[in-house]
């Protein structure tokens, strides 16, 4: 319940469905009428990979029943190189099954020209180049200045305009916007958000910077230690954390810590905003950290976003000078907003 609380995409792998394992047309009609508005509401894409005709059937006969918002968001995908257009493909764990099933019609169609892949970076970037290169390509482009134009400019921007604004970094923007905001930034040009209208543009924008990093902000080698969060004992986690931040490059912490400064801002406006350090954990932890090879599995999203939790939480305490007195690191439910 509380991911469907943001905007979210859901893809779904036909590949494997047969005669016994397939739902009833009364069942996906219950299950239909089971989800509460929320999950509607905020899915904003809905990808069907390599639809056949009974899916094709079954969309026929149910669409009545559904509403034209809700239809509108249903996207059929032919193979997983069309799917890559339309979303962040590795992160995401497709089964070998759906992989050698794909490989299998790419092999039968192979006179044909393959879907328009999405076009990396110019190589080499561009000097003004702001997403898709790396800290140290920025520093040595701005002087020296540790922390990227784009991240200061849209968070001074969120700090002034966007605090109190109820679902903060939880909405989506539109895909145009943010596209055209991207090539002004890495062109060297100007942005004015104030003439998008619309506060969620330049919270997509600062979750699109992390993402599009080409290493995570916690690095891949603070992966595996992250995991391990859970295992601390619950009034060692802030001293753990400071451990593992102790670990990583000197500007990785400095942007980090100009970050999460910011986010435990907006958590303290959570009677507001709805945003709590929980809420913003769920929607930042894997735009911090990601593994080198493939996607994060579901069980390693609770010490992820634990762990992005008590940074934001705890950020005066994770982040102070070594000579500062330390308390318990246990999450305190008395300064949670619910």
């Amino acid at each position: 319940d509380q991911y469907v609380e943001s905007d979210y995409t859901v893809v779904y792998f036909h590949y494997g469905l047969n005669s016994r394992n397939k739902p009833s047309l009364g069942w996906l009609q219950s299950a239909y009428k089971e989800f509460d508005r929320r999950y509607k509401k905020n899915l904003k894409a809905l990808y069907v990979v390599h639809p056949t005709n009974f899916i094709r059937v079954l969309w026929t006969i149910f669409k009545p029943l559904i509403s034209h918002k809700f239809g509108k968001k249903v996207v059929y995908v032919n193979g997983l190189s069309e799917l890559r257009e339309h979303l962040k493909y590795d992160q995401l764990i497709v089964p070998p099954e759906v992989l050698r099933y794909d490989e299998k019609l790419r092999n039968l169609h192979e006179g044909r020209s393959p879907s328009p892949a999405k076009m990396p970076p110019p190589r080499p970037p561009l000097p003004t180049q702001q997403f898709g290169v790396s800290l140290q390509y920025l520093k040595d482009k701005n002087q020296g200045e540790l922390i990227p134009p784009v991240l200061r400019f849209t968070v001074t921007y969120l700090r002034e305009k966007g605090l109190r604004t109820e679902g903060l970094f939880r909405r989506s923007a539109s895909v145009h916007a943010i596209r055209e905001i991207q090539r002004l930034y890495n062109q060297g040009k100007p942005v004015n958000f104030d003439d998008y209208g619309d506060i969620h543009v330049p919270a997509v924008i600062l979750k699109t910077f992390l993402r599009e990093l080409p290493q995570p902000l916690l690095t891949f080698r603070a992966y595996e230690q992250i995991l391990g969060i859970t295992s601390v004992e619950s009034s060692l986690r802030v001293t753990r954390c400071r451990q593992i931040l102790q670990s990583l490059p000197e500007h990785n912490r400095a942007v980090l810590s100009y970050l999460m400064g910011f986010l435990h801002e907006v958590s303290r406006e959570c009677i507001f905003n709805r945003m709590n350090s929980s809420n913003l954990a769920c929607v930042f932890g894997l735009n911090l950290i990601w593994p080198s090879q493939g996607a994060s599995s579901l069980s390693a999203l609770v010490p992820l976003n634990l762990f992005t939790e008590l940074l934001i939480e705890y950020y005066e305490k994770v982040f102070s000078t070594p000579e500062a007195p330390e308390t318990h690191g246990e999450l305190s439910a008395g300064t949670q907003c619910r």
